[in-house]
């Protein structure tokens, strides 16, 4: 992780210690693959992932139990002992991230987008409960 990677981390945990408790996404693990934005708007949770070099159909993203995940796989090619490599940096092997996902969001209205390598899932929020008024006898 880069260091400022880590400085920004600690000050957003020191600064709003509750924000992954009231939001529900965890998001600040470090050397998390694919690294995401996630964005707070009034109605509704984005999370957008850079997912580069796979297709829609290597590409998966599962609801259970208040846990998404996405994970993919890159569809290897066969690599023949000729090939010799010099530098060899694009990842080849499958990943898998997860969100605990808070009781404010809508989990039946979760939906997802893959377009140009990148993955936008929008979580819709629940409408908050209005408080009941009670009638006294």
């Amino acid at each position: 992780m880069v260091p400022f990677d880590s400085l920004f981390d600690d000050i957003i945990q020191k600064t709003m210690p509750s924000f992954t408790d009231e939001f529900g996404v965890n998001f600040f693990g470090s050397n998390s693959y694919p690294k995401v934005d996630v964005v707070d708007h009034d109605d509704r949770i984005t999370i957008e992932a850079e997912i580069p070099g796979l297709s829609k159909k290597e590409v998966s993203v599962d609801l259970e139990e208040n846990i998404l995940t996405i994970s993919g796989a890159k569809q290897s090619k066969d690599e023949s002992p000729e090939i010799k490599y010099i530098r060899k940096e694009l990842k080849r092997s499958s990943f898998k991230r997860s969100f605990k996902l808070g009781e404010n969001i809508n989990q039946k209205n979760v939906n997802a987008d893959f377009n140009n390598g990148v993955l936008l899932i929008t979580l819709p929020k629940k409408e908050p409960e209005k408080p009941k008024k009670i009638k006294i006898l």
